[in-house]
């Protein structure tokens, strides 16, 4: 089919039809444009995210090879993981990083554990009723007879 098969188009048809093509030209390189610098900004992040990680897998064996007294053997084997590996990890952490890495984890080992609180049951389901038939003088245990 031919566009001449309508008739003539006018000038300013013409006109109307090429600005429109301009603009839709145009947004579509904004639109690009746009797309290149979020997934740029996106790359730029993981890149951050992946060398953070990496440090901090670094510097964590540097802590475990130290708090096991630099036995690359016995780490490799309890992590699976090659010695030659382990030791180029743990190659540039300094003595003094692995240090604070140690101190931290003790830190956080000692740290008593928050224990979760439970929900509140729905006044749907009632709550056991306290012992009255049992005295607490009346067991042994002091009302603990099978708690042990």
């Amino acid at each position: 089919m031919n566009t001449t098969s309508e008739g003539r188009v006018s000038a300013a048809e013409l006109r109307r039809r090429v600005r429109a093509n301009q603009a839709l030209q145009a947004k579509t390189r904004e639109l690009a444009a746009s797309e290149v610098l979020s997934k740029r900004q996106a790359a730029k992040e993981a890149a951050d995210a992946k060398e953070a990680a990496d440090l901090a897998a670094r510097e964590t064996v540097a802590a475990a090879l130290r708090l096991f007294d630099n036995d690359v053997e016995l780490v490799s084997q309890l992590l699976e993981v090659p010695g030659e590996e382990l030791e180029r990890e743990a190659k540039p952490i300094s003595a003094a990083r692995a240090k604070e890495v140690v101190a931290a984890l003790r830190a956080r080992a000692e740290r008593p554990r928050a224990r979760r609180s439970r929900p509140p049951r729905s006044a749907g389901v009632q709550s056991p009723a306290p012992e009255t038939e049992h005295p607490e003088s009346a067991s042994p245990a002091g009302g603990r007879a099978d708690a042990a």
